[in-house]
């Protein structure tokens, strides 16, 4: 681990290099950490030793391979009756084309599997105990932007009205990488709604400064259903999804029971001068500007820059109003996020929680998730674990 985290510090400021990048995933996987997390330890590691290159065509063709034979040996197990094993077999085969996609579809390999991803994961979750169910919405999206929203929807069992979470990812992790949060928050008699980050997988909109609507037509669908206790909620925005968690707490704070900000920003974030300095952080794999640009719909680098001025909600004027219950998570060491964005969210507007852990972006701890299950629990007026 010592020899990895040495090598993650020698490459700060410049991309990785394959060798690099393989050192770098042998560790995540070690630690169970994303995006290594998608990999079963038994068989992962010689899958990472195996990549070929780091391009979008070597990388998406080689995930995209292994998920496939995977995939079809699930389907086998599922017609042959083995549900326990398709399942399995599904789950796998869903963590290879995330890998394949990873960290965003900008090659036509990559694309196929994004989609893959998602056909393997529905494949699976629909034979889970507890299901997930895929809701589309109509949306009105304005020209050049989509016009359905797709959610993800998970009830507890033997409760008739559950409170609700709804979540999302940040700019590499879909509502496909929201299981964990799901099966902790369920197992507290939570129903949960992931759906995607805006500017990712299948969000009708990009990362622009008005994009809270896509978050907002979801609220609005919870509120209307009489099996949801849905008229206030959590929220769960994970690392860059963090931030619009934050947007809607100061935007409509009656909505909201609790909201998460794990991981993301705020103002300083945004700022050119950090922009510049996170541009290869060691903890990130690769391609984290074109995965940033790909989600604000930036073509080059002044765009990319002029987009993520946009976002700061400093700048929007949001941060003295009165907001929800906000909980504020992060890593000490963040490099991706800078933490100072927490020091200006607690010097402004209604108190907040704050939990730092140790370690880099959104500190990914044992910890870490329970704290915030718990957390919101609490917040929605769940109960204990069931």
């Amino acid at each position: 681990m010592t020899q990895t985290m040495n090598t993650e510090t020698n490459v700060s400021g410049r991309p990785k290099t394959l060798a690099e990048s393989r050192a770098w995933m042998q560790a995540r996987l070690a630690s169970r950490t994303h995006p290594m997390n998608a990999l079963p330890l038994d068989e992962g590691a010689a899958w990472i030793a195996g990549v070929p290159a780091l391009d979008g065509d070597a990388w998406g063709r080689y995930w995209g391979a292994l998920g496939d034979e995977v995939a079809a040996r699930a389907e086998d197990a599922e017609r042959a009756g083995h549900t326990e094993q398709a399942i399995a077999l599904h789950q796998k085969a869903s963590g290879l084309y995330f890998m394949g996609r990873f960290p965003c579809p900008n090659h036509p390999a990559k694309q196929r599997c994004a989609e893959a991803e998602r056909q393997a994961y529905l494949a699976g979750a629909r034979l889970w105990p507890l299901p997930i169910r895929r809701q589309v919405l109509p949306f009105a999206g304005r020209e050049g932007e989509g016009h359905e929203l797709a959610l993800l929807v998970r009830r507890p069992s033997g409760l008739a009205q559950p409170p609700v979470v709804l979540m999302w990812g940040g700019v590499d992790a879909c509502k496909e990488q929201m299981t964990a949060a799901s099966n902790a928050l369920l197992a507290r008699g939570v129903a949960t709604v992931a759906m995607d980050n805006a500017g990712t997988g299948e969000s009708p909109v990009r990362g622009v400064p008005d994009a809270e609507r896509v978050f907002l037509t979801a609220m609005d669908w919870i509120a209307a259903q009489p099996d949801f206790a849905g008229a206030r909620i959590g929220l769960l925005g994970r690392s860059f999804g963090g931030y619009w968690a934050t947007k809607l707490a100061h935007q409509v704070p009656e909505r909201i029971a609790g909201a998460v900000n794990w991981g993301g920003g705020a103002h300083h974030m945004f700022q050119p001068e950090w922009v510049e300095a996170s541009r290869h952080p060691d903890s990130y794999l690769m391609d984290l500007v074109e995965t940033r640009s790909r989600m604000l719909g930036a073509c080059n680098d002044a765009e990319y820059i002029a987009g993520f001025k946009r976002l700061s909600l400093l700048d929007q004027g949001l941060l003295d109003r009165p907001c929800a219950p906000l909980l504020l998570v992060n890593g000490r060491e963040d490099k991706q996020c800078p933490v100072a964005d927490i020091e200006l969210l607690i010097g402004h507007g209604s108190p907040k929680s704050v939990r730092l852990f140790p370690g880099g972006h959104m500190g990914l701890t044992p910890q870490t998730l329970p704290t915030i299950v718990d957390w919101l629990a609490r917040q929605v007026g769940a109960g204990g674990t069931r």
